[in-house]
């Protein structure tokens, strides 16, 4: 089984916030979604492979709480979506393992399981220069914003399944050098 965990934040005022765009990425691939221990899960196929959906309800700082509740025996087979302040709006980057880069959901997920996850990092930058990161990691998203997100989000799922039905490596070539059109 393949574990495709989205990192945001829970609760209806992050919704549409930059920080959350690993949650907006899973309500793409899934409406339905069920609570267990401290975290929200949905159950797809994609390829003819089982791909469990997992959001994180601890808040993003403590995302690497849900593997106190998630036993898995192979974290290769984990992948990880989130947002990328390092990264344009209009970008993504693959990476098969790596540092947490400054972001702390990430780095929760690492004191967790350690390096070894793939991931999807999808661009929210650049942060306007004299703007504090927590707030504009936490404002919402313009409707121009929200237009080329569509396609980003598009174009991850895209990658997602590039993933599971072929490799990362392939993922990698095809999606790393990627840009949506503005």
């Amino acid at each position: 089984m393949v574990l495709v965990v989205g990192l945001g934040n829970p609760g209806p005022h992050y919704a549409f916030t930059r920080h959350n765009v690993g949650f907006m990425f899973l309500d793409r691939l899934s409406s339905h979604w069920q609570r267990e221990f401290n975290y929200l899960y949905s159950k797809i196929k994609i390829e003819d492979k089982d791909v469990k959906l997992v959001k994180p309800m601890t808040y993003m700082n403590l995302s690497g709480k849900i593997f106190d509740f998630i036993k898995i025996e192979n974290y290769s087979g984990i992948i990880v979506v989130y947002d990328d302040l390092d990264l344009p709006l209009g970008k993504i980057r693959i990476r098969k393992k790596g540092s947490a880069g400054g972001h702390n959901g990430v780095k929760s997920i690492i004191h967790a399981i350690g390096e070894k996850f793939i991931r999807i990092r999808i661009g929210i930058g650049p942060k306007p220069e004299k703007e504090d990161v927590v707030h504009y990691v936490l404002s919402n998203f313009t409707d121009e914003e929200l237009q080329i997100l569509d396609k980003v989000l598009n174009v991850s799922i895209e990658a997602l399944r590039v993933i599971i039905s072929e490799s990362v490596d392939k993922a990698m070539n095809k999606y790393n050098s990627f840009e949506v059109a503005k």
